[in-house]
């Protein structure tokens, strides 16, 4: 089975982790803090534990897959041995830039060194680890443990190689792959969601209706399982402003420029499910 290091074990970075090990992957999950870490583990028991209680998942196979889920705050130890590995840290350029220049200092020299992020190419990224050949985006969807599709981004200099490897991995960890032969922004999905999304903010922004008539619309007019606003509370409000903020200063397309409503609820700190305000109200 491959070996999995996972850097950053925030809600994508764990899930992802766990998903790996529910399908045998022996995997080390990374983090900085180690109360962080704590809470991964925890967290990841809780969403286990709720199978369990279903019938979805025995005993034994959750608590052998919770065993091949390694936290560990040392990088090096994390990453070696490691065939993969996949960067879920915070969605800024900088950080993910150094942390690529350490994988590549760190990681064994044929590992692949992904990044799980949204907005941002592998292109952007890749050079900083030295061996761009071998970075690529694995773009996971929230929640990891529940959705089954992740992107496969080949960058300029990734080889057909690394885009084989990392599908062959998407598919051995239970998941579906599509590859991108083309960087674009967004990608396949949150392109398409982000030009419906920000049609929903104008609309808000414009008076036209409110938050939850339009997710009611769009949830029983067009059957999606959540609504835009819904969704962004899901995902988490900064998640899509930052998304938003960096294709408008990317581009520097009107289009994409973020809703002034939703700046505001990420400056009051009101980012969806996570603390217990977003759109909408959340009991914690």
């Amino acid at each position: 089975m491959t070996r999995l290091a996972v850097i950053g074990s925030g809600s994508m970075g764990a899930q992802i982790a766990q998903q790996a090990a529910l399908h045998g992957a022996e995997v080390a999950l990374n983090d900085v803090s180690d109360d962080q870490l704590d809470k991964a583990v925890a967290g990841n028991r809780r969403l286990l534990e709720r199978r369990v209680a279903k019938g979805s998942l025995p005993a034994a196979e959750m608590e052998a897959a919770l065993h091949r889920v390694r936290p560990t705050a040392d990088l090096a130890e994390a990453v070696a041995g490691a065939d993969i590995v996949i960067e879920a840290i915070v969605e800024q350029l900088e950080p993910k830039r150094r942390l690529f220049a350490r994988l590549g200092e760190l990681a064994p020299a044929d590992a692949v060194l992904a990044s799980n992020s949204s907005t941002m190419g592998i292109s952007q990224i890749a050079d900083a680890s030295g061996r761009p050949a071998m970075c690529c985006n694995m773009h996971f969807f929230y929640p990891p443990l529940v959705m089954e599709l992740v992107e496969i981004v080949r960058g300029p200099g990734t080889s057909d190689q690394t885009v084989e490897r990392a599908v062959a991995f998407g598919r051995e960890m239970g998941r579906v792959p599509v590859v991108l032969n083309k960087e674009i922004d967004g990608f396949i999905v949150n392109r398409i969601l982000h030009a419906a999304s920000q049609e929903a903010y104008r609309l808000l922004d414009a008076g036209v209706a409110s938050f939850e008539d339009i997710d009611t619309a769009v949830e029983k007019g067009l059957n999606w399982p959540m609504g835009p606003f819904r969704l962004g509370d899901f995902s988490g409000l900064d998640v899509t402003y930052n998304a938003r903020l960096h294709m408008y200063r990317t581009t520097g397309d009107e289009r994409y420029r973020p809703s002034d409503q939703l700046r505001a609820k990420v400056e009051a700190g009101q980012l969806g499910r996570k603390t217990g305000r977003g759109w909408y109200v959340y009991e914690r």
